[in-house]
């Protein structure tokens, strides 16, 4: 087909090499995006814990013996 002396070409829904790697981009995404989740799971929960069971209750402890001294 042709327009005022311009070959004109349809492309017809030929395979191209987007889908490959739109596959692998989804595919890495998607272990970078678990590995990153179970790191930060590995590494929150220790910290948690530790913040829970050995740092508050010494803050805790401050802040009632300071509150002790300012009643007295």
């Amino acid at each position: 087909m042709s327009i005022e002396g311009v070959e004109v070409t349809t492309f017809s829904g030929g395979t191209t090499r987007k889908a490959p790697r739109r596959r692998l981009r989804r595919l890495l995404l998607a272990a970078f995006t678990a590995q990153y989740t179970l790191i930060a799971i590995g590494v929150g929960l220790p910290l948690a814990a530790t913040l829970h069971y050995i740092v508050t209750p010494q803050i805790v402890g401050k802040f009632q013996a300071v509150a002790t001294a300012l009643k007295r």
